[in-house]
């Protein structure tokens, strides 16, 4: 069962919620962070992305860039920029993004349910982002940036998120591209003891997004663990900060691939090789696919539809049926030579709310040979495979909108 709990945010004060609000710190390169920084000392990504404050060839996994981390969030607190609240507490966190909505509870979810798998996550994680997150928390001595979970939706807890965004919220701001965020604090004891009770007859929560910042904040633990003779198991350190949306509100994007070459073959020889594997059609109009076992493909400054031919892959199979698995088993692998696209330097990832414009946009910069636009796997795909035990191929979801860093932040110590 999920065992979450409340506790002392260290957040914004309300008239600077929206200075302070970032994007995470791993949807941005480093130089378009420190453009989004830049002029605003308040931002939190002089936190999450310490490297901007720095030299530009400085190493960004060297000990100054987490130095500087932890002395930007001792200044933040030391003006008064952040603060920490009085008493533990849960919050109520909306966004909303055009038509779409999204409500969660900000909470601090359980190292050991981690481990035990009553989180269940879909993804494996790179070693060297996963290191690289242990080091940023454990300098930081905080979880400064949120794993997003969902779960089953359940109805009274959905009535109890409701009642509380009925009421005044403490934060309420739209950012530059058009998200509003609200954000509310939950206080009265008798709603958090409800919340916690209600949460503890959940199976199972999912990691949405955040498999790197999970993997880091259960190694910190453990690492802290085996520092204090004293570790009783109730220390903020078996903690993490999480918020966990209902799986109704889940709002999943395609996550599309950019290759560097063909591998040594001509466009034709590339494309008379997938025609054996999919229906090839040239396209006009909108190139985004519009269901599954579709795909959108830029090559040569042309847009082809790429539809999977039966036999191709195993139907009854729900790994083998994702579109992120029949493109690497089908295109990836055997065409491409990219047997491994989580460590592969040819592959590039794109989120699907940059559109296929940034497809086209790498082909055409002559950086890219060819990109590949796919269908969004849906949050019950997600869930299914989570339960069975499986792991999809690599960034196989984009979750819109992103969760902003800097309206909470949680203590280990």
């Amino acid at each position: 069962m999920a065992i979450i709990k409340p506790f002392k945010a260290l957040r914004p004060k309300k008239e600077l919620a929206e200075k302070v609000a970032a994007l995470p710190y791993d949807v941005m390169s480093t130089d378009e962070a420190r453009q989004m920084a830049g002029g605003n000392p308040c931002s939190f990504l002089h936190i999450s992305r310490p490297e901007i404050d720095l030299p530009a060839d400085i190493d960004h996994y060297s000990e100054p860039v987490y130095e500087a981390g932890r002395d930007n969030l001792r200044r933040f607190v030391a003006d008064g920029i952040l603060v920490q609240d009085a008493s533990d507490s849960y919050y109520v966190y909306r966004q909303k993004m055009g038509g779409m909505v999204q409500t969660g509870l900000v909470v601090c979810a359980g190292v050991d349910d981690y481990q035990s798998g009553v989180i269940k996550k879909h993804e494996l994680t790179r070693a060297d982002k996963e290191e690289d997150r242990v080091r940023h928390i454990d300098y930081l001595d905080a979880n400064d940036e949120p794993v997003f979970y969902t779960y089953r939706n359940e109805a009274a807890i959905s009535a109890i998120i409701a009642e509380v965004a009925a009421g005044a919220p403490e934060y309420d701001f739209t950012t530059d591209d058009g998200v509003s965020h609200t954000l509310w604090v939950v206080r009265d004891s008798a709603v958090i003891e409800r919340l916690t009770a209600l949460f503890s007859a959940i199976p199972t929560l999912y990691v949405a997004d955040g498999h790197h910042r999970s993997a880091a904040a259960s190694r910190v633990r453990d690492m802290r663990k085996s520092q204090n003779p004293s570790h009783s198991g109730h220390e903020e350190y078996n903690y993490f900060l999480t918020v966990i949306f209902p799986d109704i509100e889940m709002n999943i994007m395609a996550y599309n691939r950019a290759v560097k070459d063909l591998s040594g073959q001509s466009p034709e020889g590339f494309l008379s090789r997938l025609g054996e594997k999919f229906q090839i059609a040239p396209l006009t109009g909108d190139p985004a696919p519009c269901k599954r076992h579709e795909f959108g493909m830029y090559l040569g400054g042309k847009w082809y539809r790429l539809t999977t031919i039966d036999g191709t892959f195993a139907v009854d199979d729900p790994l083998s049926s994702l579109d992120v698995s029949i493109l690497q088993n089908n295109v990836l692998a055997p065409l491409l030579k990219i047997e491994n696209p989580r460590t592969d330097q040819r592959i590039h990832f794109v989120g699907g709310i940059r559109g296929t414009a940034e497809l086209e946009r790498l082909v055409d910069s002559g950086e890219f040979a060819v990109a590949l636009a796919l269908y969004p796997t849906s949050i019950r795909e997600l869930m299914e495979l989570a339960d069975a035990g499986e792991i999809m191929p690599p960034k196989s979801t984009w979750f819109e909108p992103k969760l902003r860093s800097g309206l909470f932040v949680h203590l280990l110590s």
